[in-house]
């Protein structure tokens, strides 16, 4: 291992080798690449897990997050996407407990202290992979390849590929497996402390904690058991200095020497491996039953190449995917905040150009894999093996090998492999410059790299600082992924930007004409606009291709309203809620339908069905208020209106309609009252002056205060297409 620091020696001055100084400048460069984040806003999958995750408030009890997925749904339900990682979502609480509030400062920062504390603690891993294990007299575990190892934690500290980890809130997932996956695996380095050259020694309770550290690794997110086949190739490889080249020739020559294999079972290797195999089985267990009903069931453009009919295309697929995670992480310049839906067109024959991509990774693969098992360099076949190792292991659960997963390539899966590339990338280096006469461009390549790799990250901080920036820096991207459009759509039209906002829907309908949610806002707009024959039209397209989809029926109801068409309308409604039952906006709309068909009784029946439903739905308290006012039952009304007010106090247009209730019933001073609160809380309504003079007009008691109308139907967007699949799958 001395010849490759020595081969490092250029690169990396010995100012800066002491372990003090190598984790200062690892912490200090990791900080300052995605520093620039720290500002930012929730973007993209954040709205879903944090600010629409009711188990980060206080009125969610903590035990709830333990029956919950990733976003906040009971994980028995049918509609769950099975991410069980609670630990993370307990981070997430104590964030905003500590911020008071969703003040995204605060959970920022913490993920890019937890990068930096990775970065430095990646150090002793790569200090292990590269040097081997092995302890001082004092029992301090000697470094024996500083210049290796800090390399390596600077190219993994300032890769670009990380930024959606570290800048986008939900990151935390992957930052927080990694850092209990890197514990763990230190852990397991710390249980042959105690091992000489003659024998090996380990405390079974440095073991036991290991598996412990990758189960909470697991709760974190469902990649961190793999850190369990990483410990079992690191005792194999290293501790047990297991020669695959000499058992396999032995094999060949019918050896049937079994010195070594029983020196191995005499250093407890069989044992650890029982330890681990029964670790990761009880792991996988308890997920399994956790899990409850299932996987979720993905749709073909979450991952198209998962469902072909030809194993052929499957395969193609699936390793041309695997070297777009190779490229990414070779080149981290072109990068996404979401890769599917037509950003990756599918390979359909063995003449597509782009099958040379697989065959290139392969060929890569291949050489690196026999140099690793055919060397004659014990140190080179360990640190090979070991980085290939670090960079296949942990990428496994997101390979669609074991089961489907419900992404096509995904930027932060790599978090964690990205780690055996760097270690890889170091040896290479090192081969280079051994190799090479001239050692000052290697160095100059080097400090390139790292250079361009934390410029890159700083700028794809400064994307992910709003949506609107992260959604169109995809475009030159993915300028085929029909999500981008749709996203950009969204977010102008809550800009008010309803022309601009159509052409994106419009682009995202052409993309994907079985784009249901971007038909389903797309049709809203156009409702708002009055154009309700193609808002009919593409809100009936999209029920047709999804059929229980109850936003999508409500809406069609909403439009079929608005074009008198009432009978329809009010069966869209009663599909809609046949789809969703406790949909409370739904039962409003069709409280509004039926007070304009003067149904009167069973308006104020679907308003109070939505209140029972939602409470705090201040539009269907007042309606109540109102029609009951406007049909005379006025003590019927002020005990609508009192209850309401009990539930949302602070609700100007209830204090407004209430106070109209009590001036009419003569209750003069207390509907003053009323209308000074409701005017103090928002002072720019006239209707609010106006009733207030009336009230304080005692001497002409008869005059009529103005009665408030009926508020009209409310439309409701389609959920946000960014949520996001589960990661990871363990299947039933």
């Amino acid at each position: 291992m001395a010849e490759l620091d020595a081969d490092l020696d250029h690169i990396i001055p010995s100012s800066v080798l002491s372990p003090f100084w190598a984790k200062l400048v690892v912490g200090f460069v990791s900080l300052v690449c995605f520093a620039r984040s720290y500002d930012g806003d929730f973007v993209f999958d954040d709205s879903e897990a944090i600010i629409n995750n009711k188990d980060l408030q206080s009125e969610t009890p903590l035990g709830d997050l333990w029956h919950h997925d990733f976003w906040g749904s009971r994980l028995s339900s049918n509609t769950s996407h099975k991410s069980y990682r609670p630990l993370t979502v307990l981070t997430f609480r104590i964030n905003y407990y500590l911020s008071g509030g969703f003040h995204p400062v605060g959970f920022h920062v913490v993920n890019i202290l937890l990068h930096g504390g990775i970065s430095i603690l990646m150090l002793d891993v790569f200090s292990v992979l590269f040097g081997g294990l092995q302890y001082t007299s004092k029992g301090r575990r000697a470094h024996l390849a500083p210049r290796a190892s800090l390399l390596a934690t600077l190219l993994f500290a300032v890769h670009p590929v990380h930024t959606e980890c570290v800048a986008g809130v939900v990151g935390r997932a992957d930052l927080l497996c990694a850092l209990f996956f890197l514990l763990s695996f230190l852990g397991y380095c710390q249980a042959f402390k105690e091992s000489n050259k003659e024998r090996t020694h380990f405390s079974t309770f440095w073991v036991l904690l290991s598996i412990f550290l990758g189960a909470v690794a697991m709760l974190c997110k469902e990649q961190g058991i793999t850190v369990l086949g990483l410990n079992a190739v690191f005792d194999i490889l290293v501790i047990g200095k297991f020669n695959i080249l000499e058992t396999v020739q032995k094999v060949l020559h019918k050896n049937k020497s079994l010195e070594n294999i029983g020196a191995l079972r005499n250093g407890g290797l069989l044992f650890r491996m029982t330890l681990l195999t029964l670790g990761g089985t009880s792991m996988l267990y308890v997920r399994w039953k956790i899990m409850g009903t299932g996987p979720p069931a993905f749709t073909e453009v979450d991952n198209p190449a998962s469902f072909a009919d030809s194993v052929l295309v499957r395969a193609i697929n699936y390793n041309y995917y695997y070297s777009l995670n190779a490229w990414l992480l070779l080149c981290p310049w072109w990068l996404c905040f979401d890769w599917s839906m037509g950003c990756i067109p599918l390979i359909k024959s063995v003449g597509d150009w782009r099958v040379i991509a697989l065959a290139a990774l392969w060929l890569c693969l291949i050489g690196l894999m026999f140099q690793a098992l055919c060397s004659e360099d014990g140190c080179k076949r360990r640190i090979l093996t070991l980085g290939l190792g670090f960079l296949v292991i942990p990428f496994l659960p997101a390979s669609n090998l074991f089961f489907r997963v419900g992404f096509v390539v995904a930027e932060r899966v790599l978090y964690l492999p990205s780690a055996g590339y760097c270690m890889l990338l170091t040896f290479g280096f090192g081969a280079l410059s051994r190799h090479t006469k001239k050692k000052r461009p290697v160095a100059a390549i080097v400090l390139g790299i790292l250079l361009i790799n934390a410029l890159r990250c700083v700028i794809r901080s400064g994307e992910w600082r709003s949506e609107d920036r992260l959604f169109r820096s995809a475009l030159s991207v993915c300028p085929l992924n029909a999500k981008v459009h749709y996203n950009i759509g969204k977010n102008l039209a809550d800009q008010g930007n309803q022309t601009a906002a159509i052409r994106y829907y419009r682009e995202a309908v052409r993309l994907n004409p079985k784009y249901i949610h971007a038909m389903n806002n797309l049709g809203n707009i156009l409702k708002e606009r009055n154009e309700l024959q193609e808002a009919e039209e593409l809100l009936s397209l999209a029920v047709q291709i999804q059929p229980d989809f109850a936003a999508a029926w409500m809406n069609l109801g909403i439009v079929q309203n608005s074009l008198k068409r009432f009978e329809a309308a009010e069966q869209s409604y009663r599909t809609a809620i046949k789809h969703r039952r406790k949909y409370p906006d739904c039962y409003y709309n069709l409280g509004r339908l039926y007070a304009d068909l003067n149904r009167h009784v069973d308006a104020l029946n679907a308003w109070r069905n939505a209140t029972v439903l939602k409470p705090e739905h201040s539009l269907a308290w007042n309606n109540m208020i109102i029609l009951l006012d406007n049909t005379g039952n006025l003590a019927q009304a002020e005990a609508v209106g009192r209850e309401a007010l009990e539930l949302i106090p602070n609700d100007h247009s209830l204090m407004f309609s209430l106070a109209n209730v009590l001036g009419k019933a003569q209750k003069y001073k207390e509907s003053e009252a009323l209308f000074l609160k409701a005017i103090k809380a928002n002072p720019n309504v006239a209707s609010y002056h106006g009733n207030l003079e009336t009230a304080q007009q005692l001497s002409t008691l008869a005059t009529p205060a103005e009665d408030a109308d009926l508020v009209p139907s409310t439309h409701v967007e389609a959920h946000n297409s960014s949520s996001r699949r589960p990661d990871v799958l363990w299947p039933p």
